[in-house]
Order: C-alpha cells, then structure tokens, then sequence
C-alpha cells in the first residue's frame, strides 16, 4: 500500500446465475488484497436488472466462496443456512437501496448534470441505424437535453415513459489503473449514459458508484471488460463532488479459452458448481484461477491459500489475459492430491464414489471407510479428481471374472501358472493378518518370484484382478486382505 486507507474491497456479483469462474476469479483476487493488507471483504448483491434475476443465486454464490475458502467479512452472508447482512454500510443488496439512488439522481438533475430522457425504445433504434450508416460512434444526440422543466413535468404528468440521463461534460477524463496505468479519455467519446432506467431502479453505472463511495471502497477489482466505463464513473465521482475519495481502479486480463478470445458461459463448465461436481479440489482451483492474470515472478506453480496471500502484489498482475487450460487444472489438481492426507482425500471424496453404480453394488467390506483409505493409498499419486477414485480398479468393488488365458505369463502353459499360483497360496496363507502390509507383501512375494517375476506376479495379478492393467498384485492384495485374496486365488486355480 502507498497510503494509510483503510483497504476496503467489495466483491459485487449480481444474482442471475451460478458463480461463474471468471467471478470466483475476482473474488479471490479482492479477498487475496484484503488479506495481504488486513483489509476488509464485502459481499454486495447487485440484483437492479429484475428480468434476470434468479430465485437462491446470491445463497449458492456465497456458498461456492465458502467452500473455496473464500471468506466474508462484511456484507452479505451466510448464518445458519440464511443470507443475511453484516455490517455498518447496509443495506448491501441493491434492491433495498433504491431509495437511496433515487435521492443521488435527484441531486444530479438539480445541479443539471444529469437530465430526463423521453426518446421511445424505436426512435433510439433508429438514430443507431442511422449512426451506423454514417460510420458515426453509437451515442445519444440529446435531443431531449433542451427541454423545459414545463415541457418535461407535463411529460411525466402524463405517465410518458423515461429514464435519467447524465451529460457527459466537455473536455478529458483521466485516471490511474493499477495494471494499465494512465488512461486519458476524450469527453467527446463518451455516450450520455443512462443512470436511472424507466422502472425506477437505477442502472450498474450510477448504483456502483454510490454503494463504493458510501461503502468506503478502497479499491475496484473488476474485469477488463468494464475498463471503458471507468471514465464515466470517474465523472460521476467528481458531479458528486468526491473526488478525493475516489477508489483506485485496478482491471484485471479476461479469461480466455484455448482460441485466445474471452471465457463464454457457453463453452460448458465454467461455473464454480461444475468443477466442483467434477470432483476437482478448492486448492487446486483457486491456484489455478489466481494465475490467471496473475504472475509470481517465480519459478513456483503451486501454491497454498496463505503462500498466494503471502506473496500477492498487483504489480506482478498481467494485462495479457490468461488462458483457461483444462490440461493444466487437471497437472494442478493432480498435485494437490498429492500433498492431501488420505483422511482429507477421504472426506472430500466419499461423496462422489456414494454416486457410482459399481459402489452401490459392492459388499459391506468393500465399503467401509479402512477398505476404501486403502485404495486411496494406492490409487493417490494417479488422481486427477476426486471422482476417478475406483474408476480404472473397478474389480475392488466387484467379484473378479478371469479370463483362463488371461491368466498364462507368455508361452507359460496351464500347468506351469497353475503351480505358480500355487506358490504364491501357500506364501500368503502364512501369512498372519497382523502382518498384511504393503511392504511385507511386497517383499515376501518379490522373494518368490526369485529371478522370474514376469511368470510369477503376471498370473497374480490376473488372478486377483481380472486385468492386464492394474495396480501392483501386492497393492492389490493388501487392499483386499487376506480372506479375499485366497478367495481370488483359490478361483484361478480351479479355473486351471
């Protein structure tokens, strides 16, 4: 920080649908500056475009953040299961605010920098069309700027249908973004933009100016996308008369997708609920989408939430937007299974393998929660997910089908695999169950096979799984334990 200002940061998603990944991306990029300075997170409902509003979005939105370890300080929040608000700058949903915007519009119009507008949806439709053909920029002509405050209050007597317009003074705007740097920007360019619709609520540009102002925003963490509206709410701060108050802008790169155009909710699962059905873990997430615009400046690539907030400084952030690789979230997602205990790979898991036909069907043992760690032991280094647990070793979950030939190391005849899975019986019948470990299994049957491991841990294997893909037969024996594996055994051998 270069000043002593409170950090002050608001995530502002509106309510018209899931949390999209690109909006988990500026959640995490303002709790990770409020962290790093001992700031303050607000979560504020943006929800004045009533026509999209959805029904629990603001509720499952909030939900997503909590489970990324997104936390809320202020605002809107989640207590015992219900959305309520917290905090001394409320209301934080925008729908109770609208009285509070009517009062700043009204002041506005007073002071004539901002006037009603009572062009008809076809008459603008034509002015575009006719811009269009005169390669003119796309903006108001004013038409309704000179009318008399008789002229308008017989208009509004007569119930005629309007918004509030605000005029764009003369001359150039300029302003600082922490990723872009200066921007100037000619008046002239710029549209008379609509602060107050014709239902009465007022548009994202007037409403997010007043909320941050009242609210002590510090600091703007939004998408690029939005960067050419900077101007215009640059301009409202200083018709307002708060200039001095005025947050620090900092844009953030889009999201792009492999073709290098911009993230679209129409290329499938981009929200946060998909990739967590999907089975990919919050860490591996949240590091995957913070380096998204984001850049260490280090050979590092995978972080903990307290190294991304430890190391954080929106100098290191990119103009050039990041691209959404699912190849790399899947590496990330691998290797953040890898630093997982079991308990913890367990626990976020179980759900997930409660879904799958081939557990449903499987044995009381075969789903108990030591049968199942086992398999997680095994299976953990490989995991991409939480949903591949079992997946690719279905014959955990389901009594073996051995294939006779299957069973036969090369041009070893019947006889000859027969005996050695018959060596292979009698080393792990003495074995006692207090020993049936890993290692032990490992070593006792590598010494078996001696010199000639191919003919001896190929039959194994097939015996105990049925594939010629599988994990180690020692893995796969100590999985199972010792009743079932005799049991497997026992049926090659009679197969032979």
């Amino acid at each position: 920080m270069t000043d002593t200002k409170k950090v002050r940061v608001r995530f502002a998603p509106s309510p018209t649908g899931e949390l999209h990944i690109g909006s988990l991306r500026t959640a995490l990029i303002c709790f990770l500056f409020a962290q790093k300075n001992k700031g303050t997170f607000i979560f504020r409902a943006e929800d004045t475009d009533r026509k999209r509003f959805v029904e629990g979005a603001t509720e499952r939105q909030l939900r997503d953040l909590y489970w990324a370890g997104v936390s809320v300080d202020e605002g809107v929040v989640l207590e015992d299961d219900a959305v309520v608000e917290k905090g001394d700058y409320g209301p934080y949903i925008q729908s109770n605010r609208i009285d509070i915007y009517k009062k700043h519009v009204d002041e506005l119009v007073k002071e004539d920098k901002a006037y009603h507008c009572f062009c008809s949806a076809d008459r603008l439709q034509e002015m575009r069309e006719r811009q269009q053909t005169q390669k003119l920029p796309p903006k108001y002509d004013r038409k309704c700027l000179d009318l008399t405050k008789e002229e308008i209050q017989t208009k509004i007597d007569n119930r005629e249908d309007y918004v509030v317009r605000f005029k764009i003074p003369k001359g150039k705007t300029q302003f600082n973004d922490l990723v872009y740097g200066k921007i100037i920007v000619d008046n002239e360019t710029l549209d008379d933009l609509v602060i107050m619709k014709s239902d009465g609520f007022p548009t994202y540009h007037l409403a997010v100016v007043v909320d941050d102002y009242l609210m002590k925003v510090s600091h703007i963490f939004r998408g690029m996308e939005w960067l050419p509206s900077a101007p215009k709410h640059v301009l409202l701060y200083n018709a307002f008369g708060w200039t001095s108050d005025m947050p620090e802008f900092c844009h953030m790169a889009n999201i792009l997708n492999k073709n290098k155009k911009k993230l679209s909710k129409r290329e499938g699962s981009v929200s946060v609920a998909d990739f967590r059905a999907e089975g990919y873990p919050k860490e591996a997430i949240i590091n995957f989408i913070a380096l998204l615009g984001w850049n260490p400046k280090t050979e590092q690539e995978i972080f903990t939430m307290d190294e991304l907030i430890d190391q954080f400084d929106t100098a290191k952030m990119n103009k050039a937007g990041g691209v959404f690789d699912l190849d790399r979230l899947a590496w990330m997602s691998k290797e953040h299974i890898k630093k997982m205990s079991v308990d913890e790979i367990y626990d976020d898991a179980i759900s997930f393998l409660q879904q799958k036909d081939y557990f449903k069907n499987a044995i009381k043992e075969q789903q108990s929660k030591s049968y199942i760690k086992r398999i997680i032991v095994v299976e953990q280094d490989r995991l991409e997910n939480f949903t591949q647990i079992g997946e690719d070793n279905r014959f955990f979950f389901a009594n073996v089908t051995t294939d006779k030939d299957l069973l036969k190391w090369k041009d070893n005849s019947f006889e000859q695999t027969k005996h050695v899975l018959k060596k292979a019986q009698e080393v792990l019948s003495a074995v006692d169950t207090n020993d049936w470990t890993r290692k032990n299994l490992e070593m006792l049957l590598m010494d078996a096979a001696e010199d000639k491991r191919g003919d001896f841990l190929w039959p194994l294997r097939a015996a105990l799984t049925g594939k010629k893909h599988s994990p180690s037969p020692f893995d796969c024996a100590w999985i199972f334990g010792k009743e079932e594996t005799l049991h497997r055994l026992e049926m090659a051998i009679d197969l032979l």
